[in-house]
């Protein structure tokens, strides 16, 4: 296994130290869930320039990576929502979207294609990585909650925004022809 298909394996591997520390009640536990979070994170950058770089893609990570950072975003939305910082319906709608575009990605690699991460897709977990960043500050009591909503409310548009990209390439996915 190359190096940035390592790199996102270990951003699976944060999930549940982030998990853990937004649910362990100590001080500053949410700046700790949200320091793990931000460096996780941080690897989706580090693995994808390395990939590049080294003429390593696969494959492998093409299907990996995005399952990779929904993961772990969706970890710490929900682990949010237990914070009093992350609408449950905002989050839901999130998780919607996420299971129907990793829906169509199964229905792709069934045909043959992998459906790689798109550019507005980029967007969106960049979007909705920086809304988790921010609710975890708020929770932590760095940052107004209304931040947090705003940033939650923006990370939800790009979310559906994609979506939409995802759904105009669907039909010639599903005839197995490339995105």
């Amino acid at each position: 296994m190359s190096l940035p298909d390592q790199l996102t394996v270990a951003r699976v591997a944060a999930v549940p130290v982030v998990v853990l520390l937004f649910a362990w009640d100590f001080p500053n536990h949410a700046y700790w869930a949200t320091a793990i979070f931000v460096v996780a994170m941080a690897t989706d950058q580090i693995d994808g320039w390395l990939a590049r770089r080294r003429g390593t893609s696969s494959s492998l990570g093409k299907l990996l990576d995005p399952v990779a950072d929904k993961v772990l975003v969706l970890a710490a939305l929900v682990m949010l929502i237990g914070e009093g910082v992350a609408p449950a319906w905002m989050v839901a709608l999130i998780v919607v979207r996420e299971l129907l575009v990793s829906g169509l990605r199964l229905a792709a690699v069934e045909r043959g294609v992998v459906l790689g991460a798109r550019d507005l897709g980029r967007l969106k977990t960049w979007a909705q990585a920086v809304a988790a960043t921010i609710g975890g500050f708020a929770a932590a009591g760095a940052w107004s909650e209304d931040i947090a909503w705003w940033a939650l409310l923006l990370a939800l548009a790009a979310t559906w925004i994609s979506g939409l990209d995802y759904a105009r390439v669907a039909p010639g996915v599903l005839r197995g022809e490339r995105a």
